[in-house]
Order: structure tokens, then sequence, then C-alpha cells
């Protein structure tokens, strides 16, 4: 069986930085499931005309295919039910909880740390529609939105719980890392493959958290190629 994944990149094939990718990328790994990564940009939207859908991730699992990073994580737990990701109930519904709590609170903090780095890491023919687009969301320009030390704040007091959490288990879902991990660390890789800027202090729980996900799965994050390894644009 071919499986393959549409995933975003910069203005270097090898620079794979969506936080949604970054899910599934992880949730694979979870899975031990051997996967091909065909690098997508923003305006290569007619490549995707078959999964009637606009934006990255897609998983084509045979002839299976499947959007959005949390209903696929949810297939990969129909599919490949060994392993679980996110689980059935009220294991569910708190990974349910905790996609919210990433999204709404976590990666908008993120956003104001690196906005402009991540304009930078993008291709640059896609630089006007995502400056276009972005702008048009935050209604304000990216200069103005790029905010990092506020960011940094906000990030801070976001992850007060978490913080709390890691103090009592090495990862959000125990012992071992699971699906409730891979969605913020989803968001933390996006911040981290962009830019240098520092997302927390070295000392906090939630950077040592950041370092043992970085060596999952023989260090599949770790060895991610990210802006460091990238020329001055």
């Amino acid at each position: 069986m071919t499986r393959t994944l549409y995933d975003l990149c910069g203005r270097d094939e090898r620079l794979r930085f969506s936080p949604y990718c970054w899910r599934v990328r992880m949730s694979l790994a979870h899975k031990g499931l051997e996967t091909q990564f065909k690098p997508w940009r923003f305006l290569q939207k007619d490549e995707l005309a078959f999964a009637d859908y606009d934006k990255v991730p897609v998983l084509c699992d045979g002839d299976k295919v499947v959007t959005d990073s949390f209903e696929i994580m949810r297939y990969l737990d129909s599919a490949y039910p060994e392993a679980p990701l996110l689980g059935e109930g009220v294991s569910y519904q708190r990974a349910l909880f905790f996609k919210h709590f990433v999204e709404r609170s976590v990666t908008p903090a993120l956003f104001r740390i690196v906005a402009l780095d991540l304009l930078a890491a993008i291709h640059p023919d896609d630089r006007p529609y995502f400056r276009e687009t972005r702008e048009a969301r935050f209604g304000c320009t990216l200069e103005e939105f790029h905010q990092p030390e506020q960011g940094r704040q906000a990030l801070q007091k976001t992850l007060a719980p978490v913080r709390e959490l890691l103090r009592e288990t090495p990862f959000l879902d125990g012992e071992v890392p699971s699906g409730v991990d891979y969605l913020l660390f989803g968001s933390m890789m996006w911040a981290y493959c962009v830019s240098e800027q520092a997302l927390v202090p070295p000392a906090d729980e939630v950077a040592h958290w950041f370092e043992r996900m970085l060596a999952q799965y023989d260090g599949l994050a770790a060895r991610a190629f990210t802006v460091r390894d990238l020329p001055a644009a």
C-alpha cells in the first residue's frame, strides 16, 4: 500500500514547518507507518483538487483520502488501532479539548513570536498570498503583529497548566508520548523550524519536554531541516 502525506514546505523543499503536518508526522511515527512526504506550497492548491481541499495535511492511504490533521489522527486510530493516539470516550474528549486549547491559545502566542521569521521562511512566490491572508485575519500588518516579547509573555501564562502537568509526568499523555503531546508539539515545532527566537526559558519544564519530544522515534524531529540549516535569505 502506498501512503503519502502532502506536507507544507518553505523556501527550501526540505523545510517542513506546518504545525498540523507535524502532528501527523509524529502520529505516523507513533503508529510505525512508513509514509512518503510530498512537498506542497501555499499556492499549489490545484494539486489537492482530488481531495476537494485546499490546504495540508492531506493523507492518501491507498485509496483512502483524509484531510484535516485531527481527522487524520482519528482515522489512524480507526484504521490502525494498536498504539492509540486519541483514545475513546473521556480520553477522546480530553484530546479534543486540548486541540482547541492549542489552536486558540498556544498557536496565536507563538505567531506573535515568529510572524516575520515565518514570512522569511516561506517560498518567495508564496509571501504575497501569505501576507494578504494573514493581515486580513489579524486586521494589521505582519510587522505590527510581530511582537516577540508580548508573545513570550502570553505563552508563559498559557502554558502554566501544561508546566504543572509536566512536573508530574515526562509527557502530557503519561510515561510515553501520544496524541495530546503531538497536538502541542506540532505548534512548538512549527515555531522552532522557522525561527531561532527563544520560545520558553531553557530551564522551563516545557523546554525539557520539547527536548524529549525531539528525541522520539530515533530523533525524527531533531533531524528535521530548520532555518538554522538555511543560508541567509
